[in-house]
């Protein structure tokens, strides 16, 4: 048989084979160069090339934008989850996160109003005459002017009596109140100008800042009348239905305020961050479950 004669090789195909080589190389020389930020060019050299048109370059997708989540649901110190306070703005809240710069006593340690030992400080057996004292005369007069308003007072209390609102926030109970009562006002005004945060005063009595049912747990304790905090839903439960004699409760599944007195104690409303919880302005009662402690 004779030798077979040797194949022909298309010049068109070697052509093709040597571009796309070509166009291989200039990939790699130009990745090599560059940068991330010369991909494009990359891809357009290569296209280039290899006779091709590059694909378009979908543009880079910005992340999405980050929000501050609100703080996860709290609980009671029974495991009760506290829900969102529904006037929680009106409340002036601090920042997530965010806490009072002092912790209040613990609740026992909160003395009645009517307690002499109560007060922040007096006289000492060492003291002597202040300059400009009154005479005894002066005194006199005003301990019998004194009389005559504690009388009318205690007439008042006999029919629920009303609290005063001091300048400085804290609100006092007429002398006639009961202790209990004397007592949860004390509580009340011992935090009555800590901020709002929500869940404080729900993981323990002590703490730096309360929300609305905090407010109200740890004045109720100070009063002896509550061992553990409770929510809102909690109170609207708690106690006898109706009015009280001395304090009514107002509360439904995500507020909560009290009347001690005739004087509102509310977290909402106030006249800012660290105003008081004691307010004399009215508000809406419609939505709220009405309670009283028992007795009280």
């Amino acid at each position: 048989m004779g030798e077979m004669a040797p194949r022909s090789v298309r010049p068109a195909v070697v052509a093709r084979g040597l571009s796309l080589l070509a166009a291989g190389a200039a990939a790699v020389l130009l990745s090599a160069c560059g940068t991330s930020g010369d991909t494009a060019d990359v891809q357009a050299a290569a296209a280039t090339q290899a006779g091709t048109t590059p694909a378009a370059t979908a543009p880079a997708t910005p992340p999405p934008a980050t929000t501050t989540a609100p703080a996860a649901t709290v609980t009671t110190g029974s495991g009760t989850p506290v829900p969102r306070d529904a006037e929680e703005a009106q409340s002036f809240p601090l920042p997530e996160g965010q806490r009072g710069d002092k912790e209040a006593p613990a609740p026992g340690e909160v003395k009645p109003v009517s307690d002499p030992d109560g007060g922040s400080g007096g006289a000492s057996p060492d003291d002597g005459v202040s300059p400009g004292a009154p005479s005894d005369a002066d005194i006199a007069a005003e301990l019998k002017a004194m009389d005559k308003a504690v009388a009318a007072q205690e007439k008042a209390a006999k029919s629920g009596g009303r609290l005063t609102l001091q300048r400085d926030g804290t609100a006092v109970a007429p002398p006639g109140a009961p202790e209990a009562v004397q007592r949860i006002v004390s509580g009340a005004n011992a935090i009555a100008h800590f901020p709002y945060v929500y869940g404080g005063g729900h993981g323990t009595f002590v703490d730096s800042a309360y929300d609305c049912s905090g407010s109200l747990s740890y004045a109720f304790a100070a009063g002896g009348i509550l061992r553990r905090t409770m929510t809102s839903g909690e109170l609207a439960d708690w106690g006898e239905p109706g009015q009280g004699k001395w304090i009514t409760i107002f509360a439904n599944d995500t507020h909560t305020f009290m009347y001690v007195g005739g004087l509102r104690y509310d977290t909402s409303g106030r006249a800012g961050p660290l105003g008081s919880r004691w307010q004399t302005a009215p508000r809406s009662l419609a939505g709220f479950v009405v309670r009283h402690p028992k007795g009280l």
